[in-house]
C-alpha cells in the first residue's frame, strides 16, 4: 500500500519506536493519527511532524481500556474518518523470571501489547471490512518466536501478538486488507530507562546483532507496508538466526539458552 496521502494511526506513539514509526510514516506522505496516554509528549511528536511540513492528530487513551478505546475510535472517525493503516505498536513490560513477577504484573503485560492490540483493532476492522481495504501491522520482537531465561512473562505477551496476528491474516484471507508482523532485535529506546535490569539479561548471543535506531524501525515498517510484506524482520542478522532457527532449532534454543541471564 503506497502511503502518500493516506491515513495513519499509530499507537504508543509518544515515545521511542512509536514516535520512530510515525516520524517514518509522516515523511512517506502519511496524515497521522497518535494514540497513547501522555497526553503532553503525544502533542510534542505532533508539533514534531507539522514542523516537518506533516499532519498529526493526536488523542490520549488508556489503550488497556476497551471501552476508551471504542469512545476515542468514534472520535476519530467522525473527525478524520477510518485509518487506511493501523500500527498497534504499544508495548511494555519488564525482563522477569516468573518468580519475580506479581500476577498484576503478568496481567499488565499482557495488556499490552497483546490487548492493546486487539481493542485497537476491534474498533476500527467493522469500517475497514466495510471498505474492503486497509493495512494492519502489530509491532512485536524476536521475543515472538525465540525464548531465553528470566523475561517470562514478557515474552508470553509477545507470542500473544503473533498468534493473534496470524489469526487475524487467516480471518482476514478473503478480504483487500492486509496484515504484518514486526519482529526485530534489540532497539535504542527509552523502554530500557524505564525498565531497569532488563537490558543486562539479553542473551549474550545478542552482541552479534546490531542494535537498531527508532529510525531504522520507523524505515523497516515503511517498507513493509508499501511491499505488502507479512513478515518484518530486521536487521540482517536477525534474519540468519530465524533461517538457522528453522534447520537447527535445538541449537539456537541451546545458545538462547546457554548465554542467557543466569539466577543470581
Amino acid at each position: 500500500m503506497k502511503i502518500n496521502g493516506k491515513l495513519v494511526l499509530v499507537t504508543g506513539a509518544s515515545s521511542g519506536m512509536g514516535e520512530g514509526i510515525a516520524k517514518a510514516m509522516a515523511k512517506a506522505g502519511g496524515r497521522l493519527i497518535l494514540l497513547a496516554r501522555n497526553q503532553a509528549e503525544l502533542d510534542r511528536v505532533a508539533g514534531t511532524i507539522t514542523a516537518m511540513g506533516g499532519e498529526a492528530q493526536a488523542f490520549s487513551v488508556d489503550l488497556k481500556d476497551a471501552d476508551a478505546v471504542a469512545k476515542v475510535a468514534e472520535r476519530i472517525t467522525s473527525q478524520l474518518g477510518t485509518p487506511d493503516i493501523i500500527v498497534n505498536n504499544a508495548g511494555a513490560g519488564k525482563w522477569r523470571f516468573v518468580d519475580e513477577t506479581t500476577p498484576a504484573e503478568a496481567v499488565e503485560m499482557m495488556a499490552l501489547p497483546y490487548f492493546a492490540t486487539f481493542n485497537v483493532t476491534h474498533a476500527f476492522l467493522p469500517a475497514m471490512l466495510k471498505r474492503n481495504s486497509g493495512h494492519i501491522v502489530n509491532i512485536s520482537s524476536v521475543a515472538s518466536r525465540f525464548v531465553w531465561p528470566g523475561a517470562t512473562a514478557y515474552t508470553a505477551a509477545r507470542w500473544a501478538v503473533r498468534g493473534f496476528t496470524q489469526a487475524l491474516r487467516a480471518d482476514l484471507d478473503t478480504t483487500n486488507i492486509n496484515v504484518t508482523l514486526y519482529e526485530s532485535a534489540s532497539v535504542k529506546s527509552p523502554y530500557w530507562e524505564h525498565n531497569p535490569g532488563s537490558a543486562e539479561r539479553v542473551p549474550g548471543i545478542g552482541v552479534i546483532i546490531p542494535k537498531l535506531t527508532v529510525e531504522d524501525v520507523g524505515t523497516a515498517v515503511v517498507k513493509g507496508v508499501e511491499r505488502n510484506k507479512k513478515l518484518i524482520i530486521t536487521p540482517f542478522m536477525t534474519k540468519l538466526i530465524y533461517w538457522n532457527h528453522v534447520f537447527f532449532p535445538w541449537l539456537v534454543q541451546w545458545l538462547l539458552t546457554k548465554t542467557g541471564y543466569k539466577r543470581k
